[in-house]
């Protein structure tokens, strides 16, 4: 079955620098692989240095792959030239010409593609009006503002009706009401067009808000794809537990133990920190863990200060940082040996060193292996 036009296929990819004398430097990404379909919205996301800018430029033709395969629509494209893959790229830094006028800008591409004026007149006229810029576009780029000049490098990148979009952290530049606001107008646009985008950031906001499905990547390593949901509830790794959610999941070292009354995570083991009861499901995938090292994960707005029956017993913790932020708070609590960050409800203000009682929902604990760092499945 061919694949549709749109879609984007990373195989076995590879790209390793060299110095002068041709020997290998630095491997940036390491054997990737990675479907993309037509239509979708695919965020790579990870800190600086994980490759994921790399990678993105090996699709746009910008990079030179050491090896592996890319495809777009069913057709290898490693020695094609950029404007030859039926892509278009906006950059972080807008890279609009400065001397020319938005109309100018925007049609730049399509006049060096010799298109009829009409066709060019009437193609600009309605992507700027979408983008609400079809009333500026006799003006220069120093006339924008960050936000407008970035909806005019969407609309360059429009007018060519590419297979594929390619964004390298376009919002970085941006203030942080503007990239709100651009974050809703590119997730519209994609909902309008129907066109696949592959969107680089470090923003895990970003890429939680805006992404069909997000690749997470570190040290040149795909860490897991899927969509943002199945990432926050069910992270792969430690990883990806630490880096996804702001603020992050809870992570408590310790050790699973056998108790009077059954299977026990006991935090900081040797000096007697948390304990936590496992039942059912958990009590399970502890079974073969019994005096080894796990990695106890918990996200912070599955603490709570509504303490209930029937539920986990209980813990006594201290404030060490509160944000109070409206309709909830963010707490920094000390308890055991550990610490814990509670997204507590409500519009009660919090105090340094003030004794606060919270409970845990053990349904929504994951368990890590210590060594593998791997969550236990």
């Amino acid at each position: 079955m061919p694949m549709s036009e749109g879609s984007v296929e990373i195989k076995e990819l590879v790209k390793t620098y060299t110095d002068d004398r041709g020997r290998p430097t630095f491997t940036a990404v390491k054997n990737i692989s990675l479907p993309i379909q037509d239509g979708e919205f695919m965020v790579l996301v990870g800190p600086s240095g994980c490759g994921k800018s790399t990678t993105l430029r090996m699709v746009a033709g910008l990079e030179k792959i050491t090896s592996g395969t890319i495809s777009i629509g069913g057709r290898v494209v490693n020695e094609l030239e950029p404007k030859d893959r039926g892509i278009a790229m906006v950059f972080q830094n807008y890279a609009l010409y400065p001397h020319m006028s938005i109309f100018n800008n925007m049609a730049f591409g399509l006049q060096l593609a010799k298109k009829k004026k009409d066709f060019i007149s009437d193609t600009v006229g309605r992507t700027s009006k979408a983008l609400g810029l079809d009333h500026m576009l006799d003006r220069k780029p120093h006339a924008l503002s960050g936000g407008q000049r970035q909806r005019v490098a969407l609309g360059r990148a429009i007018v060519r009706s590419p297979k594929v979009f390619l964004f390298d952290e376009p919002l970085s530049n941006l203030d942080a009401k503007m990239r709100v606001q651009m974050r809703s107008e590119i997730s519209k646009l994609h909902a309008q067009l129907g066109s696949t985008m592959i969107y680089v950031t470090h923003d895990q906001v970003e890429a939680m808000t805006m992404g069909d499905r997000i690749c997470v990547m570190r040290d040149g390593l795909i860490m897991q794809v899927a969509d943002p949901l199945t990432l926050y509830r069910q992270p792969e790794n430690l990883f990806v537990a630490g880096f996804i959610g702001s603020p992050p999941m809870n992570l408590l070292k310790g050790k699973i133990q056998k108790r009077e009354g059954g299977l026990v995570f006991v935090e900081n083991a040797e000096k007697n920190g948390l304990v936590f009861p496992l039942k059912g499901r958990l009590e399970q995938l502890a079974g073969k863990y019994v005096d080894k090292e796990v990695v106890f994960g918990i996200r912070p707005e599955h603490l709570s200060d509504d303490i209930k029956e029937g539920l986990a017993a209980p813990i006594t913790s201290t404030v060490e940082i509160a944000e109070p932020m409206g309709s909830e708070s963010l707490v920094y609590l000390k308890a055991g040996t550990g610490n814990l960050i509670a997204r507590i409800h409500g519009e009660h203000l919090y105090h340094l060193g003030e004794e606060v009682t919270v409970q845990l929902n053990m349904d929504k604990v994951n368990l890590f292996d210590a060594a593998t760092e791997n969550v236990i499945r």
